[in-house]
């Protein structure tokens, strides 16, 4: 069994900031589980460019607000706490935070190795580690 707490991953290399959000791995691909489990803060007031061409993402949001919007047909959705969305289709998007810092809980399949970042293109890298 593996049991974690999200402040043991505060301030170590598993906790990765950028200028519009700051992701805590909680759990990743050495763990075994075939998905990664992230709290990420995304900060007010930020737009961050997202394209996950190599990943599915599954986000429930727990705390604070913001917005979406799908880069193919310009749709935006609200988000707050009890959303959950999924980029099922590798949807290319924004994420917009609001007026208040938004907390989310996600998860990656395949699981991240831990120091991935958005490249120009808003992608994650395929990373393969033996």
């Amino acid at each position: 069994m593996l049991v974690k707490n999200v402040q043991d991953v505060i301030g170590t290399r598993d906790e990765v900031r950028t200028d519009t959000w700051v992701s805590r791995r909680v759990l990743l691909k050495k763990d075994g589980m075939g998905f990664s489990f992230h709290e990420t803060v995304i900060f007010p007031g930020t737009e961050t460019h997202i394209h996950y061409q190599n990943h599915l993402e599954a986000v429930w949001c727990v705390e604070g607000d913001g917005e979406i919007e799908t880069v193919a047909d310009g749709k935006k959705y609200d988000l707050g706490p009890g959303v959950v969305y999924a980029l099922d289709q590798h949807d290319e998007h924004y994420l917009r935070g609001g007026k208040e810092p938004l907390r989310v809980i996600c998860v990656f399949n395949p699981p991240l190795t831990g120091q991935e970042v958005h490249d120009e293109k808003g992608v994650y890298p395929a990373i393969v580690e033996d």
